[in-house]
């Protein structure tokens, strides 16, 4: 059985989106079921099955990345995988996947409905700018701009030490608001829906949505910090056909 999660934000008719679950997939544990990384040890023949079952079901053509933590766009081409972090597409049919299991998916879309991107944010990748990077590929107004954070760490279980959250602060100090002392000393407590939250705005972009989600917290979602042997999930973004 399938668990889509759709958003629930205000994108124009003709956008759609879906972040997936651990359900409706072959691959066995600790990767069960709906695995759709390839590159974490789990059986091939399962992770294309899985692909295959998640293009068929929405009618799509996922563009698959090599994600590296850094602050690549592609432009999403389903006949090849890109080493980047994040792609856009303004091509219906063809979608824009991020795999994550604790870091953050953002998901973006012009309000005309004609573009959309997808990015994955890791803290560094947060840190290093691919939230802006994806935002100016679009081309379009801040204004113009909706993005939706999809399921990533919750803020009770994102332990970061003092040169994580340096990082974010030295470049923006409202930054330092996304950061609780954990009861570690000298160590923190991060919260990177927040933080995306914060560099969007510093952009000039406050259309965002979602957020509230902790992977680790989940069983629905895989979450490298519970288990480090373990599957992706994706989130999803494209322009109906």
């Amino acid at each position: 059985m399938n668990d889509w999660l759709i958003p629930d934000w205000p994108a124009p008719a003709g956008v759609k989106a879906c972040t997936t679950t651990r359900a409706g997939g072959v691959s066995l544990t600790p990767f069960d079921s709906l695995n759709l990384g390839d590159h974490v040890d789990d059986q091939p023949q399962a992770v294309a099955e899985n692909r295959r079952r998640l293009s068929e079901h929405f009618g799509i053509a996922p563009a698959w990345l090599q994600q590296v933590h850094g602050v690549a766009v592609a432009h999403a081409d389903p006949s090849m995988v890109a080493t980047a972090d994040a792609s856009w597409s303004a091509t219906p049919g063809v979608a824009c996947a991020v795999m994550t299991a604790d870091c953050l998916p953002a998901l973006f879309c012009n309000r005309a409905g004609t573009r959309v991107a997808a990015a994955h944010a890791g803290w560094r990748g947060l840190a290093a700018g691919v939230l802006e990077a994806t935002l100016d590929s679009l081309h379009t107004p801040c204004a113009e701009v909706l993005v939706w954070l999809g399921p990533a760490i919750g803020p009770q279980r994102f332990e970061v030490g003092p040169e994580v959250r340096e990082a974010f602060v030295a470049q923006l100090p409202a930054a330092e608001q996304a950061f609780v002392p954990s009861a570690n000393a000298g160590r923190f407590m991060a919260d990177i829906y927040q933080l995306a939250r914060l560099r969007l705005a510093a952009c000039g972009l406050t259309a965002v949505y979602g957020g509230g989600y902790c992977t680790v917290s989940d069983p629905r979602f895989f979450s490298y910090r519970r288990s480090p042997r373990t599957g992706r999930f994706a989130s999803l973004i494209w322009l109906e056909r």
